[in-house]
């Protein structure tokens, strides 16, 4: 099994709902974010897929978090925008995406340095 990762970033801000109801204050992170994907076999130029263009695939997806507070995107109106939210939202968006020989493992998203969330299927 070979394996590739490509990581990239987004600053966005955030509010969650604690457990009593009551929201923690708005405030804002610079997220990073890493999708590992892998393969069986490599393609005809000896990739698992390359990593510009996951990579882009990527950015595309994270655009609409771009300096905003993310509860602004419908999505996080219904669901929470924890850290492990997000890695959810981004693995359901890229997924689709990549070629029929490529899995998926995970999405990680780092909240800030030493706390991250992963999601995979």
């Amino acid at each position: 099994m070979f394996t590739v990762s490509v990581e990239t970033n987004f600053r966005a801000s955030h509010q969650l709902t604690l457990p009593d109801g009551l929201k923690e204050p708005l405030h804002q992170h610079n997220w990073m974010v890493a999708a590992d994907v892998s393969s069986d076999k490599l393609n005809s130029m000896g990739f698992v897929t390359d990593f510009r263009w996951l990579k882009a695939m990527l950015d595309n997806i994270i655009a609409e978090f771009g300096d905003i507070p993310l509860d602004r995107i419908s999505y996080f109106q219904r669901n929470s925008s924890s850290a492990e939210m997000i890695a959810k939202y981004i693995y359901e968006k890229l997924e689709p995406k990549l070629p029929k020989a490529v899995k998926l493992n995970h999405i990680r998203v780092v909240e800030e340095p030493g706390c991250s969330a992963k999601f995979g299927k």
